[in-house]
């Protein structure tokens, strides 16, 4: 049975997301996403974990929800198919070069999920 390896990323609104962004890393020493080469994102035992306030006007994350989770896997293809046999609906996925492949699904309760196969 594939299975998911760790969160791969969490995405919520912010009023104000720089601002979120710098409490959590000063606070809680959790890294935002890197924006250069220099910068380390935050780490977990489980591997990178990307960490990205949004603007609350983001159509990234779905209307009416604040949060959407990420989770790594090894073989998004494998996953993708197992949950498809299942009769979950998932979107193709999309390759984004040096990042990886990303999919996307919502559970019953209609909460999105983003399926991550890192490059």
């Amino acid at each position: 049975m594939e299975k998911v390896t760790g969160i791969g990323g969490l995405f919520f609104r912010a009023h104000d997301p720089k601002a979120l962004a710098l409490w959590y890393q000063q606070n809680l020493g959790i890294a935002v996403t890197p924006t250069s080469g220099e910068e380390q994102p935050w780490r977990q035992e489980a591997g990178a974990t990307a960490f990205t306030p949004f603007k609350e006007t983001t159509t990234y994350i779905d209307a009416g929800k604040s949060w959407m989770v990420n989770f790594r896997v090894r073989d998004i293809d494998k996953m993708i198919a197992q949950l498809r046999a299942a009769g979950i609906k998932v979107e193709d996925p999309t390759t984004y070069e040096n990042i990886g492949r990303f999919a996307h699904l919502h559970d019953p309760e209609g909460n999105q999920i983003e399926l991550w196969q890192p490059a």
